[in-house]
């Protein structure tokens, strides 16, 4: 902190003076920007820095299309969904349009959070059942519900007792003579058996299609129809936590359960959907959502109101227009290979993983015993961060290099990003 410019260790020691329990700053010398653009950030001093990290300006940080988009609404109007709004159904039609046809309704909100809770409201409703079934340490959001259901929080936010845990799909956590599809089948059969065993009746699975606080699980794919198969078969429904692993972010499809060949009951979605503007949405088969929304009140202030509805469809612009699912999955195979070169021959990276611009680094002591080394990790983001190059780290021990940048990195990037990523490896790796 002392080492920090004055400038910086003032606003740093005001904010821990004002702002509320919770809030932290990444990266051993904390770093404030004043600008952006495409997959780039600008601090106070002009320096440019490559952002790996933030999926949620997934177009671009101030996207010219996206800005204007916004400013000519925030000009004329702003009204929410009682009012008849013409943006919002054009919106909604087009958004739906890049869905399978079973999931033609929609209904939107502000947050992930906000997203998954309605999800799993509508799916107890629809199925009767109280138990949720998620991965071991996934992470769907922060409202007290969604919590419950979001062991990646911690110890300090207690799992609800209808909730069960299962292992992410890592192959490497299968039984011997056992296949990834059979493991994870399995798993599930068997959390629906003991929640039956404890009075709850199955609402719901819910996984993150790119298991991204487990570590980040994307490859192989097929696994999952034998899931959904087994929750149907309890009464339940499978939802689809799209927040991170949507809008093309795999490269391979729009969706990342595309990938599995399945069609899911509910898919939720956030972050990326306004590209910085707060807005979220869900996604159901009419059948499932119907009694609910006949019988329960569900009104959102700010869900579907005029300006975020225009950013929505300005990302959907950009997407289309700038071919980005396929610069997404060329960059991103770029990428990958670039990394696993880099570190083939290192005793401390066990897996280089992921799909499109969704990659995972596992910094393990030895590939022997792939024991977790966090120490290891946060020094190559630290060094990262040094070098201008900004990432995170994910998994439960924090020991997976999360690689996330914007949807608008670009070849030249990718290339800034593997020389500077194989200087640190020098290091570090």
């Amino acid at each position: 902190m002392s080492e920090l410019p004055e400038h910086l260790r003032e606003i740093i020691q005001r904010r821990n003076n004002v702002l509320g329990p919770g809030y932290t700053l990444i990266y051993k010398e904390p770093v404030e920007f004043v600008s952006g653009h495409g997959a780039h950030l600008v601090d106070r001093d002009g320096n440019d820095y490559l952002d790996a990290y933030n999926n949620v300006p997934c177009v671009g940080h101030a996207h010219p299309h996206v800005v204007d988009a916004v400013a000519r609404q925030m000009a004329a109007v702003n009204t929410n969904t009682r009012y008849v709004q013409e943006s919002l159904v054009d919106y909604a039609e087009r958004l739906l349009g890049t869905f399978p046809t079973e999931l033609s309704k929609l209904s939107l909100a502000c947050s992930g959070s906000e997203a998954n809770d309605l999800a799993v409201r509508v799916a107890r409703y629809h199925t009767g059942g109280e138990g949720i079934i998620v991965t071991r340490w996934a992470y769907h959001g922060i409202t007290r519900e969604v919590a419950s259901f979001s062991p990646h929080l911690g110890a300090g936010s207690p799992l609800g007792p209808n909730v069960r845990l299962i292992d992410p799909p890592d192959p490497r956590l299968v039984p011997p003579g056992s296949t990834l599809a059979e493991h994870m089948r399995n798993q599930v059969r068997d959390a629906v058996t003991d929640l039956e065993r404890h009075g709850y009746r199955l609402a719901a699975l819910i996984t993150d299609c790119a298991h991204t606080s487990d570590g980040m699980f994307t490859d192989p794919v097929g696994y999952l129809q034998g899931m959904a198969e087994e929750v149907h078969a309890a009464g339940g429904v499978y939802i689809a936590d799209e927040v991170q692993a949507g809008f093309a972010r795999l490269g391979e499809s729009m969706w990342g359960f595309s990938r599995h060949g399945v069609i899911p009951d509910i898919v939720t979605m956030g972050k990326p959907m306004g590209n910085g503007l707060p807005l979220s949405g869900v996604a159901f088969r009419p059948e499932v959502a119907h009694e609910f929304g006949h019988n329960v009140r569900y009104f959102n202030t700010f869900g579907g109101s005029s300006i975020p509805v225009a950013a929505g469809a300005a990302v959907l612009d950009v997407l289309e227009e700038e071919n980005v699912q396929q610069r997404v999955l060329e960059c991103g195979t770029a990428l990958r290979t670039g990394l696993e070169e880099i570190t083939e021959d290192s005793a401390f990276v066990a897996q280089v993983r992921g799909s499109g611009l969704f990659i995972g680094v596992e910094i393990v002591r030895d590939r022997a015993t792939l024991e977790p080394d966090r120490a290891r990790t946060e020094d190559v983001i630290n060094d990262l961060r040094d070098r201008r190059i900004l990432i995170n780290g994910t998994g439960k021990s924090a020991n997976v290099l999360k690689i996330r940048p914007p949807l608008a990195f670009t070849s030249g990037d990718v290339t800034r990003f593997l020389e500077t990523f194989a200087e640190v490896a020098k290091v570090r790796l």
